[in-house]
């Protein structure tokens, strides 16, 4: 594909139902299966519901304006998704942090994001940790939020096993819908057993609400620096995949570069960061979106203005979630997250010399390991280095 800007007119000349389709889709797609855990990471930290509408408000729009404007640019299907691993991540390190010096974090990594993207040092840099280690980092980190399902039967067994078993038979017709359908069944239980509370959902235009950011060490090596390995790791190499994998040869660097600069403009209202994706990138990239490979860059301009109007109203979903059921907000995301760490570890075993390392990643990852103000994902990538080291050293 060549670097051809598409106007506004031929936008809509290009546009179809199943482009729209495919838009809401992957808009919805990106929000029911990841949403819940801002929330959660959140409430763990004590923010108010205002300062989590805020960073849903500031990752909605962020998605809005670099999808839209990248896809236009290019006229290629560049998805923008806010980082899911790292959110994730942020469950268990963000409330040993204080909020101010959690800003100062995103920054940081999002700047280091740009830096890679300017100086076109993306691939290289990338090649330093070998993708066996990567992804058993990834799959280390998601691996706690995966177990809250099974730790939510005991809680609400009716409700949570009736979620998993519809995500299955979900997965086995339609894979795509298989979290959809998850949370269609856990919300239609909720209600049937009393378990919603709608009293103090109304319709709220979200406000930025902005953090002073503040720099420490602690922060920058606990939260910032895992952030930037998982984004970089598991989101903008299997994003820039998605896109090649497709036909579409845009240039990585200014993909880099954009969503670098937009998080680091963000991060002061909430923002941790927004990169290229992978799951919804597919979705308006592949021949469903539309059969014509020129024309399925609309998918992703229609994804992009369905973020935009679900950022507008970040304090709602907020309080929506607010509404559901602790066991549903769980379920839901562990139901989310199998799929990346089946795939992390799937990844992370392949290689039989890179083996003991990839365990001894996952295994100090997943353990929440905190040494020094540091967390166990940068612990884990450690850990992972040096076995590697040692065990593949030349005699």
């Amino acid at each position: 594909m060549t670097e051809i800007t598409a106007s506004p007119q031929r936008f809509f000349k290009d546009s179809s139902a199943s482009t729209v389709v495919a838009g809401f889709i992957a808009m919805l797609t990106g929000y029911t299966s990841s949403l819940v855990l801002m929330f959660q990471a959140g409430q763990a930290a004590g923010l108010s519901s205002g300062q989590i509408s805020s960073w849903i408000w500031s990752l909605s729009i962020g998605m809005a304006i670099c999808s839209v404007g990248l896809s236009l640019r290019y006229r290629t299907p560049v998805v923008i998704a806010w980082s899911t691993p790292g959110a994730a991540l942020l469950i268990s390190s963000l409330p040993s942090v204080p909020y101010g010096e959690a800003i100062g974090a995103f920054i940081f990594a999002s700047a280091l994001i740009a830096l890679c993207g300017i100086t076109g040092s993306f691939e290289r840099l990338m090649r330093k940790v070998p993708s066996s280690l990567a992804a058993a980092l990834l799959a280390g980190v998601l691996f706690n939020i995966g177990i809250e399902i099974f730790r939510a039967v005991e809680v609400q067994p009716v409700l949570v096993l009736g979620m998993f078993f519809s995500y299955l038979l979900a997965k086995r017709f339609q894979p795509r819908y298989a979290v959809l359908a998850a949370l269609l069944i856990g919300c239609g239980l909720s209600a049937i057993m009393g378990l919603l509370n709608f009293s103090e959902l109304s319709l709220e235009i979200a406000v930025p609400v902005w953090t002073t950011p503040s720099l420490s060490l602690a922060a920058i090596f606990s939260i910032g620096i895992p952030l930037f390995v998982i984004a970089m790791a598991s989101q903008n190499m299997p994003g820039l995949a998605v896109l090649r994998a497709e036909g579409y040869q845009v240039p990585a660097s200014p993909l880099i570069s954009v969503t670098g600069i937009a998080s680091v403009l963000l991060a002061p209202f909430g923002s941790h960061g927004i990169h290229l994706a992978a799951i919804t990138m597919a979705i308006c990239s592949g021949p469903e979106a539309h059969p014509d490979s020129s024309r399925r860059y609309t998918a992703a301009i229609w994804c992009g203005v369905f973020y935009g109007i679900a950022g507008i109203f970040g304090a709602t979903l907020a309080a929506l979630f607010a509404s559901f059921p602790a066991a549903l907000v769980l379920s839901i995301a562990a139901l989310a997250l199998l799929g990346s760490i089946g795939s992390g570890l799937t990844q992370a075993m392949q290689q039989p010399n890179e083996r003991d390392a990839a365990l001894i990643t996952f295994m100090v990852t997943a353990s929440g390991l905190t040494l020094f103000g540091i967390g166990a994902a940068l612990w884990g990538l450690i850990a992972g280095g040096l076995t590697l080291a040692i065990l593949n050293k030349r005699a």
